[in-house]
């Protein structure tokens, strides 16, 4: 399958039992949500995804899971943060094998490479598989910055396709149309520049609060390409103290609480996590609470 790298992608949350192991019924209730919705992808893995958290056999799981539910209906993309080059090049072989149709792939983890050694990495892994590849540029959590210049090297492989841009910079979206035309297409991977990206000409949104608000959150993309701009405006004005709650330490617990409260999930994470408590769990299901009293009725296309 080729992937188109626009539209609503989300990045799912991994589901847990209460004794911490995969709860795969109340992830396969979630992804059915997403796709009854519409989204065009499903990205497993990621931080929403509790990726450091779960053992390689648990995420080869997921991806299988994952390829079973969606019958190639939208591509399955699982996320590869890896420490060693001979890491990522070995999730990447086992992510085919299990069925994967594309990856996202972070810089090296821990240790902070420079331009030359982040670009290594990115090609060796990208030479050493035919799938499809966007890579995560988010220097504000993981502290590496894939820059433009860094990006006129990754041209060079044909299957480095996207960009999940996560910089906070706005600019950055315009800054790459400019340099690259439509090389590489570009999501944006912050909730609450969403609306922002797509209307300075971003193809798609890799979504956090999609994993609770699936509905709303295509509702959103689809109104933009549509040119309702004013509906979409409307729309993502009422998301908005929603969507913030993603851009937050506690985004996975803030998350999974809104999939609580609109029945898609559970409250469940892996530790070190811990669900929230006293008045930050107050001040979070209160923010939930008034976006569901009153969520807004979609217009229908």
């Amino acid at each position: 399958m080729n992937i188109q790298w626009n539209g609503v992608m989300p990045a799912v949350t991994t589901k847990f039992t209460d004794d911490n192991q995969l709860d795969l019924v109340n992830f396969e209730i979630n992804i059915n949500a997403q796709l009854k919705a519409g989204v065009h992808g499903i990205i497993l893995g990621g931080t929403l995804g509790e990726a450091s958290t779960l053992t390689d056999v648990e995420k080869r799981l997921l991806i299988k899971k994952t390829v079973e539910i969606v019958k190639g209906k939208v591509p399955v993309i699982i996320n590869i943060a890896e420490q060693t080059t001979t890491g990522a090049i070995e999730a990447a072989k086992k992510a085919k094998e299990d069925g994967a149709t594309g990856l996202m792939m972070l810089p090296p983890m821990r240790y902070k490479a420079d331009a030359r050694e982040t670009v290594t990495y990115f090609k060796k892994v990208a030479n050493s598989t035919t799938l499809p590849i966007m890579i995560y540029n988010n220097p504000v959590d993981y502290g590496i910055e894939v820059t433009l210049d860094m990006f006129e090297e990754l041209a060079a492989c044909k299957n480095i396709e996207a960009v999940k841009e996560s910089t906070r910079n706005l600019s950055n979206v315009t800054r790459m149309r400019t340099r690259f035309g439509d090389r590489y297409k570009i999501l944006c991977g912050v909730d609450t520049l969403a609306l922002e990206s797509l209307l300075m000409g971003a193809d798609g949104w890799v979504a956090g609060l999609v994993c609770a608000f699936p509905a709303e959150t295509v509702t959103i993309y689809k109104l933009v390409k549509a040119g309702r701009i004013k509906e979409a405006i409307a729309i993502y004005s009422w998301f908005l103290p929603l969507l913030e709650l993603d851009i937050n330490t506690k985004l996975v617990q803030n998350i999974k609480l809104a999939e609580v409260a609109t029945g898609i999930g559970t409250e469940n994470v892996r530790e070190p996590r811990l669900p929230l408590i006293g008045e930050e769990r107050k001040r979070v299901l209160a923010i939930i609470e008034n976006g569901l009293k009153s969520r807004p009725v979609l217009p229908k296309f």
